[in-house]
This record gives structure tokens, sequence and C-alpha cells, in this order.
């Protein structure tokens, strides 16, 4: 066994009560973001969304376990690798969608989704794919895990958030629009503020590891946005939604990632430094690419779906 797959990021009891209350504010805050017709939108881009959900729950789990094959990373980095793949994009991608003057409408829809759908394919898709992880067999049958106990998680701190933002979006709208910057904002605040508590306590441990996390961050992060928009193109999609998939496939929700790293894994330290650094880079990576395209807009973007910077 590798020397980073014993370390753990240890948080006690009232440290893993904050975090929690923390996650279900940043999943509220996410919520306030999505409307009820968002949903209805799939009509708009049918092939789009599903070419979208092809790479998010097939594609991209598929292309993560090549990296692993290629690069050969300890056991618990494989694993975070694994874990990011089937964390669904975070509320982040629309605004990066909505500031390089891609398809918005589109990123809304598919964001929702998938969104949603993570109470179900976050668990599942990690417990099928992380099987695939050469070596990892000792090391997954060392933690209890099972889809019924993290699929509850996810309903408790991701869904249920999510469900009441939602209702609180339809039914007091005016109220929401005042309170959605800070409440995205606080809850970012606060959860970076925990983990990087957590990272300092555990510094020493970790930051011989830091390098290797670096380059496969780097390169899994770079794959997964150029495979969003070379499956968009390859697809015959159009080039804001090509555009559009590319955030999609390369932002994720780490968050959620590392929630369960702390709630299921005892704080593994290789998949919580996968994790936390893929948290910190794709904003980097994507605020870079977002940049970029905003100069060179492909044309008109379609007609911006509600949203609030």
């Amino acid at each position: 066994m590798h020397p980073v797959d014993a370390l753990r990021l240890n948080f006690n009891p009232n440290q893993m009560a904050v975090l929690n209350a923390a996650m279900a504010f940043l999943m509220f805050s996410v919520a306030l973001d999505i409307h009820l017709s968002d949903f209805r939108k799939v009509a708009q881009f049918p092939r789009s969304i599903f070419v979208g959900m092809v790479m998010q729950y097939l594609f991209f789990p598929l292309l993560t376990l090549g990296i692993i094959y290629v690069f050969h990373p300890p056991v618990s980095m494989a694993m975070g690798m694994i874990l990011v793949s089937m964390c669904p994009s975070g509320n982040m991608t629309n605004f990066l969608v909505h500031f390089s003057k891609a398809n918005t409408a589109l990123s809304v829809t598919l964001n929702a989704i998938i969104i949603l759908s993570a109470t179900v394919i976050t668990p599942a898709g990690f417990l099928f794919w992380s099987q695939w992880i050469p070596g990892s067999d000792e090391l997954r049958k060392s933690f209890e895990v099972g889809f019924g106990d993290m699929a509850l998680i996810i309903v408790e701190l991701i869904l249920a958030p999510l469900l009441l933002g939602m209702w609180l979006n339809s039914q007091f709208p005016g109220i929401v629009a005042r309170i959605r910057p800070w409440a995205q904002r606080m809850a970012l605040l606060i959860f970076f503020t925990i983990l990087i508590l957590a990272l300092f306590g555990n510094g020493k441990n970790l930051v011989q590891y830091l390098g290797f996390a670096f380059t496969i961050v780097l390169v899994h992060n770079a794959l997964g946005l150029s495979a969003g928009y070379g499956l968009g193109r390859l697809s015959r999609l159009p080039e804001n939604d090509c555009r559009t998939l590319a955030f999609e496939a390369g932002v994720h929700n780490t968050a959620l990632g590392l929630l369960l790293i702390f709630r299921f894994f005892n704080g593994l330290g290789g998949m919580a430094l996968i994790a936390a650094w893929w948290g910190i880079w794709d904003l980097v990576t994507g605020m870079g690419l977002a940049a970029w395209w905003r100069r060179s807009a492909a044309g008109a973007a379609p007609a911006p779906a509600k949203f609030s910077e």
C-alpha cells in the first residue's frame, strides 16, 4: 500500500456537523438559480442534452480509468479521480457558460438534470467504476460503503436543500433575487474555510504528494474540458453547445465529493487531496477558457436563461 493511501484528514464531530450544514447551505444556494421551467427546455436541445449526459456518466468515467491506467497513481488518488468524475457539475458552470457567451439555457437545463440525478448516479457510478481501479480491492473493502447509505446522505444534504431552494424560487422570486448572491458567496466562504483549516492541520503529511496531485488533476481536467468540446463537435452540435459541454465535463462539484470522502472514507488523504485540488484548479482553467472564448464568441448566443451573476 502506498503511504498516501494510509493518510487521513481528521474531523471531530463538531467540525463534521458544521461541514454538513455548510454543504446543505451550499446546495440550497445552488437551487436558487434553478427554475422548474428549466426542465421544460430539454425539448429545445434534445441532442445536446443527450450528448451531455453520455459525456458526464459514460465517456468521462471511461476517460478517467484510461488516465489511471496510464499514470498508475496511488489507489486512494485513483479513487478520488473516479469520485470526482461522478460528481455533478456545479452552479459555477452556469456562470462560466454565461460569461463565455456560450449556451446558458443549455447549461442551466443540463446542470439541473445532472444535479437532481446525482442522488442515484453519484453513489451507483462510484461503486461501479471504482471496482475497475487496479489494486483497489483491499482499500475498497476496508470501508463499508453501500449505495443506500450514500444515496441517503445525498438526499439529506443535496436533494432536500435543492428542492427547498427551488420551491422558494418559485414562490418568492423577489426575495430570492435579493438573497441569491449573498447566499452563494457565504456558502462557498464557509465551506472553503473549513477545507483550508483541515488541509493546514494535515499539511505536513500531504505536501509531499501535492506535486503529483497537481499533475494528475491538470491532465484529468484538461482532458475533461477537451473531451466535452470534442464529443460535441463529433456529434455535430452548434459551436456554442460544444463550448457549453466543455464546461459541463471539465468543472465538477467537488464539494460533494469531499463531503462523501469525510463521511464514508474517514478523510482518506489521497482522495481528499485530489478532490480539493480539483475544486481549485477547475475554476482556474474554467475562468481562463471562459475569458478566451468570450473574446471570440461564436456568433449570437441563444437567449440566456434566467441567471444571476
